[in-house]
């Protein structure tokens, strides 16, 4: 184990205030004000905790698809709020996006200049197949004057502020930007928006493999700021130079007449303000009127301003309220499927009221962090007959497995039903020669019902893109669970979880989908009523050999800072954790530290400090007694990883540091 010597000493520590927080050194997730910010913009060392580690997950159909899409511009209260805490935030009923199946794209806004997307969303929406951008945005006065100074000199000052932005996408691995021009341009500069747009787009191809620029419907080719509500002659030099444009919100159904024609439908995103400002279609919770009217002419929909649920509800009804907008919705969105294995979810919203780990209460205490958001399910309803059968799923914040939630599936079985199926995840990945399943459930008062996994397969070639809405295909119910194999085979049940594993050999074919089942284990005339919670569902290749436990190496600290609190005299430290693993098929890492130990301090045992999404950690206002002089205090530190597909590793591989401190000034360092 590296062991670091330090002296306590008490002035600041050297932290960018871009970073980290001022007030307690927590790593922060920042937007540049003007364009001086953009352009004396370098890499540094303090910006690790701003680059994603999830990349774009591989969806079907890609996003390169010309089936119309949805995109979500989030605008929630002019943004970096709590979700600007990199390491997450202590935070009561906080905002969450979890319906990622549903969409394509997700804009981070807000009024900033250079609004770049908090590296929590990135790794949430990237987790699901989303691409998410960033946004670019001048307004009023002071918007003209900045856009004066990028567009009507020499063409290098517009090529060096495209070229910041596309670094900027690639460096924190988001996948493009919005571009919002709301004020007067100068003919000299409207003459050079759309080179500076197609500049921008083919360096951000050429770079950011999938990168998006998308033009916001606002000035027009004379430069005047005026709203079109509609891709049309105005504006359509510089949708010709991206890869689309979103509309503004105040159309009718004549201005989708006019643009039907175009050879480039599913590149226009037509603005939806859900807020349902000015003279719109729907919004509200009739946003279903909009996104009816926009696919009856096969256009993809911009939805602006979602958390309207959260900003005018009341938030400790949050949950109901999402779960209740997108269900109006359902039937205009087009869900993607999961092309990877393995698909590992305990269904955590990336918030909670709690931190269960393997059905105990961890940590109490409310918390919000998006990067331990995992894989959403299709929220749906199924009913049967006349209605008397029934079975619906939503989130559930009381209990959870893993994180702070788990998926609550309830329903009825009449008595003329034996069983009812709810599809989870949409999937289109080719079966392995040997596929293994599990899942962890509770039943809530229910003697006569079963819980088992069904996949959908198809058989091979796969269909065509145009076509993966209408698959029908073989259900393989898995009603005969198999003995827990080895990566799995993990803690004992707990708190009424029970766990099933299944295995099955597949050859030639295509999983479709995934799905929990529900049956009678006695068939009768009674209706069954039913509560299950699912904490966690696993899809894996068992036909892979296991993968060695790998133990993180090259265990570093850096930027350490002591304070001493002038009331209690309680000493604390703060420092940041750096080591090596690969991140592959890797959920988090979990953070211990243990100490202090010296003569007069019996060994204390290890505790979880947090977790962690990439190989970073900041240890913040650790709380830990005086050293014992002629001992030096200790702590020591350890790195657990924790995957999708083994079971959680043991100490002996986990990684280790140890930090000795004195309060002396002679010490060798």
């Amino acid at each position: 184990m590296k062991v670091y010597k330090e002296v306590i000493r008490y002035e600041s520590a050297p932290l960018s205030a871009r970073h980290h927080d001022r007030g307690t050194t927590e790593p922060i997730s920042f937007y540049f004000s003007n364009l001086e910010e953009l352009l004396s913009w370098k890499p540094s060392s303090q910006d690790m905790f701003n680059i994603a580690v999830t990349p774009l997950a591989k969806r079907y159909p890609p996003l390169t698809s010309r089936r119309p899409k949805t995109l979500v511009c989030h605008d929630m209260m002019g943004g970096y709020l709590e979700d600007r805490f990199i390491q997450g935030a202590d935070s009561k009923d906080p905002y969450v996006f979890y319906h990622w199946q549903y969409i394509d794209v997700f804009v981070y806004f807000s009024h900033r200049m250079f609004t770049l997307p908090p590296v929590c969303w990135t790794n949430a929406a990237h987790k699901h197949g989303v691409s998410i951008l960033g946004t670019f945005i001048t307004e009023w006065e002071d918007g003209a004057k900045v856009c004066e100074a990028i567009l009507s000199g020499d063409e290098s000052t517009y090529k060096a502020v495209a070229d910041q932005m596309v670094a900027l996408a690639r460096f924190y691995r988001f996948d493009g930007w919005l571009v919002n021009i709301e004020n007067v341009l100068s003919p000299a500069a409207v003459s050079r928006m759309p080179a500076f747009l197609s500049y921008l787009t083919e360096r951000l191809h050429s770079q950011v493999p999938g990168g998006l620029v998308l033009w916001y419907d606002s000035v027009i080719h004379s430069g005047e700021l005026k709203w079109q509500d509609e891709l049309n002659d105005q504006n359509r030099q510089f949708f010709d130079a991206c890869d689309g444009i979103f509309t503004n919100y105040n159309w009718k159904e004549d201005h989708l007449v006019r643009m039907a024609a175009g050879p480039r439908s599913a590149d226009i995103y037509v603005g939806v303000d859900v807020f349902a400002r000015g003279d719109v279609v729907g919004g509200k919770f009739e946003t279903f009127k909009s996104l009816e009217m926009i696919r009856q002419y096969g256009f993809s929909a911009a939805l602006f301003a979602p958390g309207w649920v959260y900003e005018c509800f009341n938030r400790e009804q949050f949950l109901e309220n999402q779960h209740r907008f997108w269900s109006l919705l359902e039937n205009h969105l087009y869900a993607h499927s999961l092309s990877v294995l393995p698909i590992c979810s305990s269904f955590c919203l990336g918030r909670g009221m709690k931190r269960f780990s393997y059905g105990q209460a961890e940590d109490v205490g409310p918390w919000l962090n998006l990067s331990a958001q995992e894989l959403q399910p299709i929220f749906s309803q199924v009913a049967l007959g006349e209605g008397a059968s029934y079975v619906k799923s939503r989130i559930c914040p009381q209990d959870a497995w893993h994180g702070g939630n788990s998926l609550l599936i309830e329903g009825t079985l009449s008595a003329d039903t034996n069983a009812v199926s709810l599809r989870l995840f949409s999937l289109h990945v080719p079966a392995p020669e040997k596929l293994m399943l599990a899942i962890v459930y509770k039943l809530e008062s229910a003697t006569n019902v079963s819980v088992s996994l069904e996949v959908s397969t198809q058989d091979a070639p796969v269909c065509d893109v145009e076509s993966v809405t209408e698959i029908t295909g073989q259900t393989l119910t898995l009603e005969t669970p198999s003995d827990p194999p080895q990566i799995l085979t993990e803690q004992e049940e707990s708190s009424g979880w029970l766990k099933r594993f299944y295995e099955v050999q597949l050859s030639g074919c295509l999983i479709t989908s995934l799905s929990v089942r529900v049956a009678k284990t006695k068939h009768n005339q009674d209706d069954e009523n039913f509560v299950c919670r699912v904490g966690e569902i696993r899809v894996l290749d068992a036909s892979l050999p296991l993968p060695p436990s790998v133990q993180p190496s090259d265990l570093t600290l850096s930027h350490v800072h002591w304070r001493r609190d002038q009331e209690s005299s309680q000493l604390s430290v703060s420092l940041t954790l750096h080591w090596t693993h690969p991140l592959e098929n890797l959920r988090h890492f979990r953070i211990y530290c243990r100490g202090v130990t010296c003569h007069r301090a019996p060994e204390s045992q290890p505790h979880l400090l947090g977790l962690a999404h990439a190989c970073i950690y900041r240890v913040v206002d650790l709380a830990v007694p005086d050293p014992c002089p002629p001992t030096p205090g200790r702590l020591e530190f350890a790195v657990q990883p924790v995957y999708k597909d083994v079971v959680e590793t043991p100490p002996p591989v986990w990684g280790h540091l140890g930090l000795e401190f004195v309060e002396q000034t002679h010490t060798e360092v």
